[in-house]
């Protein structure tokens, strides 16, 4: 109030804080003065309640946007946020933090906000430690965090395993911290704004700023430019450029700093909506040593990179940027995370009723001591090796259901994951969380086979079309051979029938034999050479086909779709106390009454085989085993369905998911959850369930059809022959009878004549 009634001020720069900004932003508004506020963080709310306030100082989206980077460039899923307990800051920076770690499939862990030179760091830096995140990121003044780094330090929380981070609050001002201070930040990775050191500007404002502070502040060490001086810098240039006009109004200066633009020591300056525009590039320093060491750069078009180059491509990792001193060493990259202290060895629930104890196979040796083998225990086995550190665990046994036995994920405190044959489902993911499917995810069918049909398998060996065009060929081969020859050979005379009959004979008989001897004419003896060329490839590619389909045995499925089983209201077949029988009921159709629930891998072959149930539905890894063992007598029918596959389970939110998950894509990328898995398969013996075998020898059955068609041909003959000669032996009788009277008659009067002699 001083300033503006007494020294008749413009404009009001350098609130450095919010609360210092919001009472100053009351007065300048009431007396129409902008106030230039240079504090770090801004509610937006802020501009409509003061009209003349005005943010000097770009907003911490795109800082904590570096800080995200940070973050998903080594994996980290879980942080811990630690800041002062100012409102700017809950409300304008821990939401954008919240959306940003979103977007990168990270989540806040826990925020532990504190009041300026709290009491109660030491105990919450305690809680902190006993909890499994280890990446914490501090917003907090410089006073503040050097405090909390020499209690941390202390703890033991400046040691291998811990992540820190920390905001431009911080690291811009690190420049001005003692030997003693950096050395217990030793492995801090910081976000430092950026500003072009090499500029002229900078240089000339650089040496002029050392020389006068070194005057006024002589008993001061360090001279350096900070990020304060240099906001300062750039918002005294801006109401600089707004005051050309000298005398003018607060309303007016106010429209010419937001109508501002120039290229200032942070970069290109210009306004918003009263706020300044955001800071697009940020330096990455590693704390180290007596200071810092400069890592590299991040900015919102590259990502990170070695230099300022704009033309570089897009690049997300901070990897690129060389080794990095993290606490306690540069040789390993922190987790992130770490088992609670409350424990030392991961709980781990194993399933022991499987059906398929292929999977899953709980053993007890001569002293009653329990241990697991299996297929899903090797390839978990696997996966840890592929861990970057070591994960004490302990396989603990569950007697129960699977859907039991991922609710006791929910409380915790029984077991830390689950290992087992445990299907993927929507119902048990609403409780807990699993990793990617280790096995194929699709359910199958599985029913009993029985012998081909070979009555119709000599019509096999050709399709319809072939069929039909070699009958269209033979006989218009037929038909040219006949009209060349018929004036040549009286045998192709004779009635419309016999002409017929004798053209379907060429037609035909020349699959077999060539009639040349016979022909007259040298055209139809080029087309019957022709003819008979193509006839005899045709006639032994039908004899290899049809030879190949006879000694082959053949087996087809006893059902092929569901469809004719949920018609028929055939009884089916699924593991007992599994998913896939809701499956098969709200899924496919079936009903309640047809689904039999079995425990066993005999009982679902005996269960086929004596037609208990129809068919078996298994999941993918299940039906390999099943069919490996079981490998005559049944296979696989109709469609597969898409279901969720075996997982491993974790409750919700443990940092364990995300390694694990990573982990095992390891191990199938390595192509040794395929070996396992061929493995486990091709140690199944094949188990004869007195199946009978097939006679390789030829049986009627392979030919009756033909028998009959030969035989019935022949028949017909035979009765068209009979009907004829019975015709023709009528109409001599009928003839002869006629005759025979007339003879008598003759006799007579020849008789009675008188010039017969008497004898």
């Amino acid at each position: 109030m001083d300033l503006i009634n007494k020294h008749q001020v413009q404009t009001i720069i350098g609130p450095r804080t919010w609360e210092e900004a919001s009472l100053v932003a009351e007065v300048g508004s009431q007396a129409h003065v902008p106030i230039l506020s240079c504090a770090s963080a801004t509610p937006q709310w802020a501009s409509e309640r003061w009209p003349f306030l005005i943010q000097a100082s770009p907003n911490q989206q795109a800082e904590i946007e570096a800080v995200t980077a940070i973050i998903r460039s080594w994996g980290w899923h879980r942080v811990a946020i630690i800041y002062e307990d100012i409102d700017s800051v809950a409300s304008e920076v821990i939401p954008h933090f919240t959306y940003a770690l979103q977007d990168i499939g990270a989540e806040i862990s826990r925020l532990v906000a504190l009041p300026p030179f709290a009491s109660s760091l030491s105990k919450e830096l305690t809680s902190l430690k006993k909890e499994q995140c280890r990446v914490f990121v501090v917003h907090s003044s410089l006073s503040f965090a050097t405090h909390m780094f020499q209690q941390a330090n202390q703890m033991g929380m400046i040691e291998k395993g811990y992540v820190w981070i920390t905001m431009d609050t911080i690291t811009s001002l690190a420049h001005s911290l003692n030997a003693s201070t950096i050395s217990t930040m030793q492995g801090v990775v910081g976000v430092k704004s950026y500003f072009n050191e090499t500029e002229p500007k900078f240089q000339d404002f650089y040496v002029r700023f050392r020389k006068k502070f070194s005057l006024e502040h002589p008993e001061e060490e360090n001279h350096e430019l900070g990020i304060f001086a240099v906001q300062a810098y750039d918002a005294i240039w801006t109401v600089a450029q707004a005051l050309v006009g000298n005398n003018l109004g607060g309303q007016h200066i106010l429209e010419q700093i937001s109508l501002t633009s120039f290229h200032g020591l942070t970069g290109l300056v210009e306004f918003t909506g009263r706020r300044i525009a955001p800071l697009r590039r940020f330096q990455i320093v590693n704390m180290i040593g007596r200071s810092y060491r400069e890592l590299g750069f991040w900015t919102s078009e590259s990502g990170f990179t070695d230099t300022m180059d704009e033309k570089l491509d897009y690049n997300p990792s901070m990897r690129t940027l060389g080794q990095v001193f993290w606490p306690g060493g540069p040789w390993s990259i922190p987790t992130g995370w770490t088992l609670p202290s409350s424990y030392k060895t991961l709980k781990i629930g194993v399933p022991i009723g499987s059906v398929f104890k292929f999977f899953v196979n709980p053993m007890y040796d001569s002293e009653n001591n329990l241990s697991f083998s299996g297929l899903t225990i090797k390839i978990f086995e696997a996966v840890l090796e592929y861990l970057p550190y070591y994960l004490p665990h302990q396989f603990i046994p569950f007697n129960g259901s699977y859907d039991a036995l991922v609710l006791q994920l929910v409380h915790p405190e029984k077991f830390d994951a689950v290992v087992g044959d445990v299907a993927i489902t929507a119902e048990r993911n609403r409780h807990a969380e699993f990793t990617y499917p280790y096995t194929e995810s699709r359910l199958v069918m599985i029913v009993p086979v029985q012998t081909r049909n070979r009555a119709w398998l000599f019509i096999k060996p050709f399709t319809k079309s072939m069929w039909a065009l070699t009958t269209i060929i033979n006989i218009y081969n037929g038909f040219v051979i006949w009209l060349i020859e018929r004036n040549h050979c009286s045998d192709l005379k004779g009635s419309v029938s016999n002409q017929i009959g004798v053209l379907l004979w060429l037609a035909f008989t020349t699959l077999f034999s060539l009639q040349g001897q016979e022909l007259h004419s040298n055209l139809s003896r080029m087309a019957m050479v022709m003819w008979l060329f193509v006839a005899l490839v045709i006639t032994q590619s039908y004899t290899a086909n049809l030879a190949s389909m006879l000694t082959v045995e053949t087996l087809e499925p006893t059902v092929d779709d569901i469809e004719s089983l949920k018609i028929s209201k055939a009884v089916v077949g699924c593991s007992r106390g599994a998913f896939v029988a809701n499956y098969l009921e709200k899924a496919l159709g079936f009903h309640t009454d047809n689904i039999r629930r079995i425990t066993a891998p005999e009982e679902y072959a005996q269960a086929l085989r004596n037609g208990e149930i129809a068919a078996a539905f298994l999941e993918a890894p299940l039906a390999k085993l099943f069919l490996a063992r079981y490998c005559k007598g049944f296979a696989r029918a109709g469609p597969t369905f898409k279901v969720g596959g075996f997982g491993f389970v974790f409750p919700k939110g443990s940092p364990l998911l995300v390694d694990i998950s990573e982990a095992l894509l390891k191990v199938s990328e390595s192509g040794k959850l395929q070996e396992l898995e061929n493995a486990m398969v091709a140690s199944q013996k094949c188990v004869n369930m007195d199946w009978e075998e097939e006679d390789s020898s030829l049986s009627p059955n392979s030919f009756w059809v033909l028998f009959i068609i030969t035989g019935g041909t022949s028949t017909v003959a035979l009765l068209t022959y009979i009907a004829h000669d019975h015709r023709t032996l009528m109409n001599h009788w009928t003839h002869c009878k006629r005759r025979i009277p007339r003879k008598v008659s003759d006799l007579e009067s020849s008789t009675n004549s008188p010039n017969m002699p008497a004898s």
